[in-house]
């Protein structure tokens, strides 16, 4: 079983603390749970779990990083390079972990090391929920997963500057959102100063499963009354779409939408009913409009989280990889 982190020094963050000791997967993929990112008062810690390529020859790209952090994350350091993807769970903003991509991935080898063996190394977050907080919250707690990984790239290996954002359902949400704000001042309101501060949230490159991407517009979509204080867009905004219409457009990547944002890749099941594919259709239209590369992928007869299609799961993940490692690049000497 993976070592959990030392315990904190009196006054130590624990996303400042010493990884754990990492797992090796069949496939040379090495494996951190539970790795703390942020913490904050009164909440539960905020974690990762880290997949990360199978290590290639050669010293760490950062000697230094590896002196400060000890043996144990030397023998992390010696993946060189590598880009890397946060992932973000789905779940309606109400529930959900990082361990999964969704149920059409159980039982199966994970899709997470499938991206790490191809090359590109996986953190897989959790964020708060909204019944722990309300939005920006959520958005906050992603920026600050990308931030950490950042900062922490020296002594994980990792490439600063090919860092994506991938994510299902609602966590496609985020990671659509993180996309299109990444340029934001530090002090922005979006921003948030959740766990590492002082260094860029900027993704890389977007892909984003079956995402609500216009909340204002997703009660029509769905037929639904903007009115309702049960949805789980109005448990996420902390009051119905129709009472709070500046958040919930605030909540929406297609409000943010500008040139210069990053390539995007978005899948969609046809017979979405949960969030119908008229979401990714809109936002893929605005990212057009502003110049912006996208590809956006209908998978027939698909309903949410794949359901309906086992084939539209595996085409999914194929399409995914196909794109991180294309976008971002591959490891070095792959």
């Amino acid at each position: 079983m993976p070592t959990a982190p030392s315990p904190m020094p009196s006054g130590q963050a624990a996303e400042a603390g010493p990884l754990p000791e990492a797992t090796l997967t069949a496939a040379g993929v090495r494996v951190l749970r539970g790795v703390p990112y942020a913490s904050l008062d009164g909440v539960r810690p905020l974690e990762l779990d880290l997949y990360l390529p199978a290590p290639q020859p050669g010293p760490p790209p950062d000697a230094r990083a590896g002196a400060r952090a000890g043996a144990r994350a030397g023998a992390i350091a010696d993946v060189r390079g590598c880009p890397a993807v946060v992932f973000l769970h789905g779940g309606g903003w109400r529930l959900g972990s990082r361990r999964s991509a969704g149920p059409a991935f159980s039982g199966v080898v994970s899709p997470f090391e499938r991206v790490a063996a191809a090359g590109v190394a996986v953190a897989s977050a959790d964020y708060r929920l909204s019944g722990e907080a309300s939005w920006p919250a959520q958005l906050h707690d992603a920026k600050a997963a990308v931030r950490w990984l950042r900062h922490r790239s020296g002594e994980l290996g990792i490439d600063p500057d090919r860092i994506g954002a991938w994510g299902e359902s609602a966590g496609g949400h985020l990671a659509a959102l993180l996309g299109v704000t990444g340029t934001l001042a530090a002090d922005a309101p979006l921003e948030g100063a959740v766990g590492v501060t002082g260094v860029s949230s900027a993704v890389a490159t977007v892909v984003a499963w079956y995402a609500p991407t216009d909340l204002v517009g997703l009660p029509g979509d769905l037929g639904a009354d903007p009115a309702a204080t049960d949805s789980r867009e109005a448990l996420l905004l902390g009051g119905a779409i129709s009472e709070r219409p500046d958040a919930a457009a605030e909540a929406g990547a297609v409000t943010h939408v500008h040139a210069g944002a990053p390539a995007y890749l978005l899948v969609h099941g046809e017979a979405d009913r949960l969030v119908p594919r008229a979401q990714s259709i809109r936002l893929a239209a605005a990212l057009e409009a502003a110049g912006v590369e996208v590809e956006l992928v209908l998978e027939p007869g698909a309903d949410h989280l794949w359901r309906g299609s086992d084939e539209a799961a595996e085409d999914a993940l194929r399409r995914t990889v196909e794109h991180l490692t294309t976008r971002l690049g591959p490891s070095p000497l792959r």
